[in-house]
């Protein structure tokens, strides 16, 4: 049999692994065909959807809400799949690259056809490539890291988080242009031809990583048993439950807040804006806040007072109750018929992305730091499945809200009711918190 020009261990070298800017490329752009198909979801489904002959079939803001949230928790139930195909049986390598091309299919789907089947079929593979793939790019780069530049480990992830950020501020701005003034085959059209690249510029690289061998499901069942394992999981599952309210709140930046966006002035410095674009102004601001906090804020708050992650996504959770505080009074102006600048939910905005900082950052290195070593990808996604668990209670709550538009989760009463959740949850954080270390 012919040898694998796959190397099974990474390069040692004090310089970079020639395999990153291959992994960084593929990540800009899958993470740029994601948002900018997600973005545009919300108004899609509410006003483009078309029947099998051609009439107008559009949802209702709620069913396009409760629609939206299944489908990023279904997005982020399948890292769980992903990890397990790629730690037992396939590798990261070939579960990224044959996921890859469904995730491709996907979006080839939904340019094609505006049906509801098509919305369908085209979503479901979607959250099978994207969720599929999720745990196992960022756990192939740290594969790509010898002993001689591990250090250099830390500033390449921070690259890495970069180009998620960029990829979705980019196609935030650019889907919604296109859903507007072409139609959903150019907004659909483009993130297909950029996942498309996504999965030639990750191939390309191939021969410059290194693969890590898929360890076979008997010694993952025996890593499982020993180590900590099943301790390590019981002890984060109610971490992982009070973080599932969180991502319930902050995933409606895709839905509740277009919808709310759509009854403001969208225009701002002269600008106006669509109401999908304002999602990139939480990119934009990851970018900004990120090395505010971790080289401003923390620092300087660490010579008075020791700065825990349990502290750091305790605050993140009071934040978040704060910006749904201030969309349910947004709401409450619309609800009179004053129509309110857009500026007013940029803030909340700006207030919600500082709790994602100190939330979802923190929450991920907590998640890492907890499990055992060769437990990692399944932890990680795990975390994931926290996102999805949020997910689906907002979309089982828009689900019960009357169709008739009557019941006090109508108008600011809807937001007034998560930053209540979001308030009692960060209590209960603050006394689970002490189950883990950090």
């Amino acid at each position: 049999m012919k040898p694998s020009r796959f190397r099974s261990e990474p390069v040692s070298t004090p310089g970079l692994p020639p395999g990153i800017p291959f992994i960084i490329g593929n990540e800009a752009a899958e993470r740029f065909s994601y948002y900018g198909m997600r973005a545009v979801l919300v108004v899609y489904m509410s006003q483009y959807l078309t029947g099998d002959g051609g009439t107008p079939d559009p949802m209702t803001p709620e069913q396009a809400k409760a629609h939206f949230h299944l489908f990023v928790s279904a997005a982020y139930f399948t890292p769980l799949l992903g990890a397990l195909l790629s730690d037992i049986w396939l590798g990261k390598y070939r579960t990224i690259l044959s996921l890859s091309l469904l995730y491709c299919l996907g979006h080839l789907v939904l340019s094609l056809d505006d049906t509801r089947s098509g919305l369908i079929w085209g979503q479901a593979l979607i959250a099978l490539g994207a969720g599929g793939i999720k745990p196992c790019v960022s756990a192939h780069l740290g594969d790509q890291f010898a002993a001689a530049n591990r250090h250099r480990l830390g500033r390449v992830y921070g690259w890495f988080y970069w180009a998620i950020n960029l990829g979705a501020f980019a196609a935030m701005l650019v889907t919604p242009w296109l859903l507007a003034t072409r139609g959903p085959g150019w907004a659909f059209g483009l993130p297909a031809l950029l996942m498309l690249l996504a999965v030639i510029v990750f191939w390309l690289g191939r021969y410059r990583y290194a693969h890590v061998a898929p360890i076979g499901p008997q010694r993952f069942m025996e890593t499982l048993h020993r180590d900590g394992g099943l301790a390590c999981l019981l002890r984060l599952s109610p971490i992982y439950l009070c973080l599932a309210i969180f991502w319930a709140l902050f995933d409606q930046t895709g839905s509740s807040w277009v919808l709310q966006a759509r009854a403001m002035d969208g225009r701002i410095l002269g600008v106006t804006l669509l109401p999908s674009q304002i999602q990139a102004a939480n990119p934009l601001l990851i970018l900004l806040l990120t090395p505010l906090f971790h080289y401003g804020l923390y620092p300087a708050l660490e010579r008075h007072v020791r700065v825990t992650a349990v502290a750091k996504i305790s605050t993140g959770m009071l934040l978040a109750a704060a910006s749904f505080a201030l969309a349910g009074w947004i709401q409450g102006w619309i609800d009179t018929g004053i129509r309110p600048s857009i500026g007013w939910q940029l803030l909340a905005y700006l207030v919600l992305t500082a709790s994602e900082v100190m939330v979802s950052v923190t929450g991920l290195e907590l998640a890492y730091t907890q499990a055992p070593r060769a437990l990692k990808s399944l932890v990680m996604s795990l975390f994931m499945v926290s996102v999805a668990m949020g997910n689906l209670l907002t979309a089982l709550v828009n689900q019960s809200i009357r169709p008739d538009g009557t019941g006090w989760l109508q108008g600011a009463g809807y937001f007034w009711f998560f930053a209540g959740l979001m308030l009692l949850t960060a209590l209960i954080f603050t006394g689970v918190g002490h189950r883990v270390r950090g």
